[in-house]
C-alpha cells in the first residue's frame, strides 16, 4: 500500500499518562510507556508530560528501545496574547525538538479554547473573529519562518474544543496561510467527532498534510457527549476515543488515500484514554494489528 520506508509508524504516550488529567496513568512511569510503545512494534512517539527535557538523557532512554520522537504539542496564543510571547517560546520548543532530529512541530492555538475547561464541548466551542483570524494567520506564518529556519515544519493541528474545530474553519486557516509555512496535521478523531468528514479533508488538503494522528471515536460515547453535554476532558474519561480498529471511523479508504499520493513521515497513533480502563499496552497492540492488517506496514 505505501512505498518501502516511506512511513514511520508512532504512538502517542496519552493512552499512558494524560497530559490534561494527570490523575489519568499517574502510576504509568515514561520507562513502562517508551518500553511498552517499543514492545508493541512502533518505533516513535511523541512527547508527554513525563519525558525527560534533557535531550541526552531522553536520547538514551529513546535509543535503548529503538525509539524516535516524532514530534510535540505547543500551545500558541495568537489571537489573546502578545505574538513576542508566543515567538519565545516557540523557538525553545523548536530548538528542543531539532536537537531530537524531529521534522514538524505541532501547533495548536488555544487562544479562547475550552478543550480543558469543565464546559459544553459542543455548546460552547469558540468562534474567531475576523482581527483573531488575522493575527492567527500572521503569527503562524512568522511561526512557519522560524520552524523552516532549522529546515522543520510548522503542522497546525486542528482540534476539538477550539476556534479551529469545522471544515469551514480549517479551510478558512489554510487559505489565509502560506502553504509553504504552514501544514496540516491531520487527526482522524478530531474531525469525526466535530461531526466533518475525514476523507473531504484528507483528500482536498493532501499536499499540505505532513503528520497524520490515528486516532478513532466510539459512537456510542460520542452521542452520549451531546446528549448530556459533556465537556472534552469528561468525554475523555468515558471513552469516546480509542485506538484505530476499535471504534466506529472506518480507516481504509483514508490509509489508501494517503498511501495514492504517496504520504511520507508518520502515522501516530492516538488515543486518550483512561489506563486504568483501557490497557495502554493492550490497546497498542490492537491498534499495531489494526494498522498491519490494513496496510501490510
Amino acid at each position: 500500500m505505501f512505498k518501502e520506508n516511506s512511513i514511520k509508524l508512532g504512538i502517542a504516550p496519552i493512552g499512558w499518562t494524560n497530559d490534561d488529567m494527570r490523575d489519568l496513568g499517574a502510576e504509568n512511569t515514561f520507562e513502562q510507556c517508551i518500553s511498552e510503545m517499543a514492545l508493541a512494534g512502533f518505533t516513535g512517539s511523541e512527547v508527554g508530560n513525563k519525558y525527560p527535557r534533557e535531550t541526552e538523557t531522553l536520547k538514551r532512554a529513546l535509543g535503548l528501545r529503538n525509539m524516535e520522537i516524532a514530534s510535540a504539542w505547543f500551545s500558541a496564543y495568537l489571537t489573546t496574547k502578545p505574538y513576542k510571547e508566543t515567538a519565545e517560546k516557540f523557538i525553545e520548543h523548536r530548538d528542543f525538538l531539532c536537537e531530537m532530529n524531529a521534522k514538524v512541530i505541532v501547533v495548536s492555538e488555544q487562544g479562547r479554547s475550552i478543550q480543558g475547561e469543565d464546559r459544553r464541548l459542543f455548546e460552547e466551542k469558540p468562534y474567531f473573529t475576523e482581527s483573531e483570524w488575522k493575527k492567527l494567520a500572521i503569527g503562524l506564518n512568522e511561526l512557519g519562518k522560524i520552524a523552516k529556519e532549522k529546515d522543520m515544519k510548522l503542522v497546525y493541528h486542528h482540534h476539538m474544543g477550539t476556534g479551529v474545530q469545522t471544515t469551514e474553519e480549517i479551510e478558512k486557516l489554510l487559505d489565509m496561510t502560506d502553504e509553504n509555512l504552514v501544514y496540516l496535521l491531520y487527526d482522524t478523531g478530531h474531525l469525526y467527532l466535530s461531526g466533518e468528514d475525514p476523507l473531504y479533508i484528507l483528500n482536498r488538503y493532501l499536499p499540505r498534510i505532513k503528520h497524520v494522528h490515528l486516532k478513532d471515536v466510539r459512537d456510542t460515547v460520542a452521542q452520549r457527549m451531546k446528549n448530556e453535554k459533556l465537556s472534552f476532558l469528561a468525554g475523555v474519561r468515558e471513552g469516546v476515543f480509542t485506538v484505530p480498529g476499535d471504534g466506529n471511523i472506518e480507516f481504509t479508504d483514508i490509509l489508501q488515500s494517503l498511501a495514492d499520493f504517496n504520504y511520507e513521515g508518520w502515522l501516530i497513533v492516538e488515543a486518550e484514554q483512561d489506563p486504568a480502563k483501557a490497557n495502554p499496552l493492550e490497546y497498542a497492540l490492537i491498534a499495531r494489528e489494526y494498522i498491519k492488517s490494513v496496510t501490510g506496514l
